[in-house]
């Protein structure tokens, strides 16, 4: 082997003390704590949303601008994303995990006390810096500890909890907001990932061995291979019609559609638990089919019913409400088990580190400036329309994916 595909602190990837691969039984105490862990990742920066008609009215921001938040915020986790691998390397996955989460704290803090939309453009970058750290260190981890059959599980647990937050964050909004302003809900969030942070410095366990640094050599590597990109476009169809999506549908259904600020978060929270529990079958769903064919169906079907979310009439609104969510929410385990089999072992933390960052700038940074943008100069609903007819074309991208074909356990 190349010794340049070999990267960290001080030694080889063969000095490495990796974990053995056990059942997703004997690990699943781990695996829902770093699921907590992300859910309120996911929450630090996705409650925004749900906020965002009453920070259009205290900042006095367009819907343009308004989606643009999230672009600042995708660059920092992306850019985030992309350097894990040299502070993995340095330090561990583990420790990348806890830095991530404290740093989340600390940096929304900074965000409920800012007052001008000047300040809050970079402190959302430092935001999404601290919470792109997370992934890369969490799928490394998981792969490591969990037996590859049981991969799907895994990411299954884990990738219900941004489905799980889409549920919570609106409903926090409709239930709280009116009896405490915005601030203040960012304030104890940003506390409670400070607090988890330090539970997880104590507590938990996994990823005690470090990263590959995204080295030239294996860049090289992997920007050649065909199955890369075609997972970053799957991704970025999923993003931009999920998360992507979800930052301005509060804008969408309050603006457009004319429902009350209130009953709108609740619809939408409650349409969110949908999301959730597809996410937790998601996982059996693509070990049962296989993960090309889970997700040619996904998008096909997600991308229909994105289409009627934008030209439904106010009677069959609430059903697309519902169904769009359920969708999307299974694509996301599917998703990461075939992100981790199109590179060998060795470059499956970078790949996720390299492919994860581009996919989220323009799934969950573009898209939502785009949608702000058409929603101030035409419509959401055509926003809408136009990403479902992107995802339409997923499965040509999912059956043309070439997985390795002697996948291995371990880190």
């Amino acid at each position: 082997m190349k010794m340049g595909l070999f990267t960290n602190a001080s030694t080889m990837l063969m000095e490495k003390s990796c974990p053995i691969p056990e059942p997703f039984r004997a690990k699943a105490g781990t695996i829902f704590f770093l699921a907590g862990l992300f859910l309120i990742n996911f929450m630090a920066r996705f409650i925004l949303a749900p906020l965002m008609p009453f920070m259009e009215q205290e900042l006095h921001i367009t819907h343009a601008q308004a989606g643009s938040l999230f672009l600042f915020m995708s660059l920092g986790f992306s850019a985030a994303q992309f350097g894990s691998g040299f502070l993995s390397s340095r330090l561990t996955h583990r420790k990348a995990l806890i830095l991530s989460a404290i740093s989340v704290g600390v940096a929304l803090i900074g965000v409920g006390f800012l007052r001008s939309l000047a300040a809050i453009f970079p402190a959302l970058v430092l935001l999404g810096l601290a919470a792109g750290l997370h992934i890369p260190s969490a799928l490394a981890t998981m792969t490591a500890m969990v037996q590859r059959q049981d991969w799907g599980k895994a990411m299954g647990v884990h990738s219900s909890a941004p489905t799980l937050g889409l549920v919570i964050g609106p409903l926090l909004v409709a239930a709280l907001v009116g009896v405490i302003s915005w601030r203040t809900l960012l304030l104890c969030l940003g506390i409670l990932s400070l607090l988890a942070g330090v539970a997880f410095l104590y507590f938990g366990k996994g990823g005690d061995f470090p990263g590959d640094a995204p080295k030239p050599s294996a860049l090289k590597q992997i920007i050649r291979l065909p199955s890369f990109w075609l997972i970053i476009s799957l991704f970025i169809m999923a993003l931009g019609g999920s998360i992507g999506l979800f930052t301005v549908l509060p804008l969408y259904l309050i603006t457009e559609r004319g429902l009350d600020r209130t009953y709108a978060n609740t619809v939408l929270g409650l349409a969110q638990i949908s999301g959730f529990l597809s996410a937790l079958a998601g996982g059996w769903f693509a070990d049962r089919i296989g993960p090309k064919r889970a997700l040619s169906i996904l998008l096909v079907a997600g991308g229909a019913s994105t289409i009627f979310l934008g030209v439904a009439g106010d009677s069959w609104l609430l059903l697309f409400l519902f169904l769009q969510p359920a969708v999307m929410g299974a694509f996301f385990p599917g998703g990461f088990s075939a992100l981790s089999r199109i590179a060998p072992t060795h470059l499956r933390s970078v790949v996720a580190s390299v492919a994860v960052p581009i996919a989220f700038v323009v799934g969950a940074g573009v898209f939502p400036a785009l949608y702000g943008y058409l929603g101030q100069t035409h419509s959401f609903g055509l926003a809408y329309v136009l990403a479902g007819s992107l995802m339409l074309s997923g499965p040509l991208f999912a059956f043309a994916l070439r997985f390795v074909e002697h996948d291995q356990e371990g880190c």
